[in-house]
């Protein structure tokens, strides 16, 4: 028999429920607001960020460029031939992306652009940054795409001089 205020080995502590760790209630509730945080924080504080920037063609962007104002946006061209420039002090490269008639001015204000990047080669760019007030693009990021083997033949079918031949030959 036992005494008042002394339990058998048998009877559940105070509370009346075994204490097996956290309820589901909270366990459920815990694994939701740590997702969330997972999810601000790619969102807000990584740059998977990147992921969720806005990919748009030149003339899409230049046809309304107040629809995207104040956006990290990304802006597909053509590099238009003779466009670009490069001034050392303070360091920035300018050049022209087009699309259908529409035309794009683009400032990097860096030193250095990816090898692949040179006029006269009919490449297409990605640029990655902000509409400026006066209607350039301010780029971050200066991303060319080199035409792929096929694009090439077809250009030298077409007539055109070919710049990566030799890369081309050894493949």
């Amino acid at each position: 028999m036992e005494r008042e205020g002394e339990h058998s080995n048998d009877s559940p502590p105070e509370g009346g429920k075994g204490s097996r760790g956290l309820s589901p209630t909270v366990r459920v509730v815990g694994i939701l607001v740590l997702l969330g945080a997972a999810v601000a924080f790619l969102l807000f504080g990584s740059s998977a960020s990147d992921a969720f920037v806005y990919s748009k063609l030149v003339d899409q962007v230049m046809t309304d460029p107040a629809a995207f104002a104040d956006r990290e946006l990304r802006v597909e061209g053509q590099l238009k031939q003779g466009s670009v420039q490069f001034r050392e002090e303070p360091c920035e490269w300018r050049f022209v992306l087009e699309k259908s008639g529409k035309e794009m001015p683009v400032r990097f204000p860096q030193c250095v652009v990816p090898d692949t990047f040179r006029d006269n080669m009919g490449i297409s760019v990605t640029v990655q940054g902000r509409l400026a007030a006066d209607g350039g693009f301010l780029a971050n990021q200066v991303v060319p795409r080199c035409p792929s083997k096929y694009e090439m033949q077809e250009r030298k079918k077409n007539g055109e001089s070919m710049p990566h031949a030799d890369v081309l030959s050894s493949k």
